[in-house]
């Protein structure tokens, strides 16, 4: 009986070995790679606050490089880090409120979810700590800022591996090589060239004036999914900046006209479509996430005023009739009871009054082009958008935290807001913290706070008109002792 030619044997033993090590570089590939796992928190305000909405899949920044922009461009930066565009950071917590983390294709990815937009701090008094307030407007965030100090900083000559992945080394404490050589090298240029994607469709942020803190536009960034060819738009379309909203007690308004325009009637449909500005599409949503997010601001309170100020009872009291005969109904019997002739409904431009520049920015074209969003989806697909004319009358629980007032924040207190236009303040600074209860807004006559300076807001910038909300019926014309007794009721909503 021949003996196998020992050539035979090694090459046995070459060949099973290669699959071998093939096939433990294959597991090590899959454990590394293919996870999609994104970084979960049973307490409901915790997953709020720091939950995934699905966008970290398409939009989602490296962690590390996040992380160390700051450092790498610090220049670009109104401030130090990312506090200074208005992002609020927790004991314990590498991420800041409103950031989200999955592991997804091998590496931690972060983006933005809802409560980057509807959490802020407030201090009771200037030497308070500042607390957190989830649900209420994001009034100290710069998202504008935020954006544009991205792009800037990965188009600068500084964002190259050279520069970049030391950093991550340094601040991570270490490496592997192969995220030092392959992974993190390959992410910079690939977060480019992302970057340059996105901003180039979001480029009708440049042709507008600063937003300032508390404020985005939200559908012009809806149009520019639909490729829309912002150069070629009539002007008025292009002013469409806002005032982040409040999102409590969202059960209680099921059916009401939503978003500032009472576009959509659909609590559903308005939290979808608002998840777009989180990255998730309809294809990379987290569905499971949402719902959870659904169930608690289905039910969420505002912290109560009297919690940390003192209400004057007998003269809240001489303010509910006051609220009632002028108020209720287009807001509600009060800030728990939604209950009202007007109350969801819009009031037509023509009687309101107030800056046109959102309800113009939204367009008929626009209200058609969603309705496809989720057309491969029967359940999800939208249904309800439409375009309106004019603002939709919203109740206001938790008003004393909305400041500042109207739908564009151009009134920085209620005191003003009671005012005719032609006696509110024409300019004013926004994103402090600092809160004053007698005129019910946060401090805006001055430059800075706590060593950060603030957005100086002026109202004769397109967009940001403070006229409107007065006249017969809105508290204007009304007597000075009055109006504060008015205002002291509205601070028991």
């Amino acid at each position: 009986m021949n003996a196998r030619p020992p050539g035979c044997r090694i090459c046995r033993f070459v060949l099973w070995s290669g699959l071998i090590l093939l096939l433990l570089i294959s597991i090590a590939a899959a454990i590394r790679f293919l996870p999609d796992r994104p970084v979960t928190y049973n307490d409901p305000v915790e997953h709020f606050k720091y939950g995934s909405t699905g966008g970290e899949r398409n939009m989602g920044f490296p962690f590390w490089l996040f992380q160390v922009l700051p450092e790498v461009c610090p220049d670009l930066l109104p401030g130090k880090g990312y506090q200074s565009l208005g992002f609020i950071f927790e004991p314990g917590h590498d991420l800041p409120v409103g950031m989200s983390k999955r592991r997804h294709l091998g590496i931690d990815r972060v983006f933005l979810n809802c409560a980057v937009c509807h959490a802020a701090t407030v201090r009771t008094t200037a030497n308070a700590k500042p607390m957190l307030v989830v649900g209420m407007p994001a009034n100290q965030l710069d998202l504008m800022r935020f954006q544009k100090f991205v792009q800037a900083c990965v188009n600068d000559r500084r964002f190259t591996p050279s520069q970049v992945v030391p950093r991550i080394a340094e601040k991570a404490g270490g490496l592997s090589l192969v995220d030092r050589w392959l992974i993190y090298p390959l992410g910079i240029h690939l977060m480019r060239d992302g970057v340059a994607s996105l901003l180039g469709r979001m480029r009708f942020i440049h042709q507008q004036d600063e937003w300032g803190p508390g404020r985005v536009d939200t559908f012009n960034s809806a149009k520019a999914i639909f490729g829309t060819a912002f150069e070629q738009l009539p002007k008025e379309e292009l002013i469409g900046v806002s005032d982040f909203p409040a999102i409590w007690n969202q059960a209680k308004k099921q059916g009401m006209q939503l978003h500032w325009d009472g576009n959509n009637s659909r609590v559903e449909e308005r939290n979808l479509s608002a998840a777009f500005g989180t990255g998730a599409t309809p294809k990379l949503i987290d569905h499971a996430a949402i719902a959870r997010i659904e169930s608690w601001i289905g039910s969420a309170k505002p912290p109560a005023f009297e919690r940390y100020y003192r209400i004057d009872r007998a003269l809240a009291e001489r303010g509910a009739p006051i609220y009632a005969q002028h108020c209720a109904a287009c807001h509600g019997r009060n800030g728990s009871d939604f209950s009202g002739e007007y109350v969801g409904k819009v009031t037509p431009i023509a009687v309101i009054g107030t800056d046109r520049g959102r309800l113009d920015s939204y367009t008929a074209q626009l209200a058609q082009n969603q309705g496809m969003l989720y057309s491969a989806d029967p359940e999800r697909r939208f249904r309800h958008f439409r375009k309106t004319w004019g603002y939709a009358n919203a109740p206001l629980d938790g008003l004393w935290l909305r400041a500042p007032y109207l739908h564009n924040g151009s009134v920085p207190s209620l005191r003003d807001l009671l005012q005719p236009a032609a006696q509110r303040p024409v300019t004013f600074y926004r994103g402090n913290e600092l809160y004053d209860p007698k005129g019910m807004g946060f401090v805006a006559d001055q430059p800075s706070s706590q060593g950060r300076a603030l957005f100086a807001f002026d109202t004769r910038i397109a967009g940001n008109g403070n006229a409107g909300h007065e006249g017969r019926g809105y508290g204007t014309d009304l007597a000075e002792a009055d109006k504060r007794a008015l205002i002291e009721y509205l601070k028991t909503f």
